[in-house]
């Protein structure tokens, strides 16, 4: 038996950090707030930055869930929501 087959579907659990978080995707209008950032990095050299609404969207969660910069990442390597809302794949 594999641990996937333990019958525990997280996906569909509502925990309070879930509820909240959709909580603020419904009442936030992320497309008002992007369109506030005109001097966002283009990525014409290096690694192309990550997209203005995704960096706002983990800045936020990292203050709602008092994060240091090392546990944010780390947060979102380990939990899927946080992924999730972020818009990461």
């Amino acid at each position: 038996m594999k641990q996937a087959d333990l019958g525990l579907n997280l996906t569909t659990k509502r925990t309070r950090k879930r509820e909240f978080l959709a909580e603020v995707e419904r009442v936030v209008p992320w497309a008002a707030l992007v369109a506030f950032t005109p001097y966002a990095p283009e990525g014409k050299r290096g690694r192309p930055p990550f997209a203005v609404e995704t960096m706002m969207r983990i800045d936020f969660m990292q203050q709602w869930f008092t994060l240091s910069d090392p546990a944010m990442e780390e947060a979102l390597h380990d939990v899927p929501l946080f992924r999730e809302f972020a818009g990461l794949n």
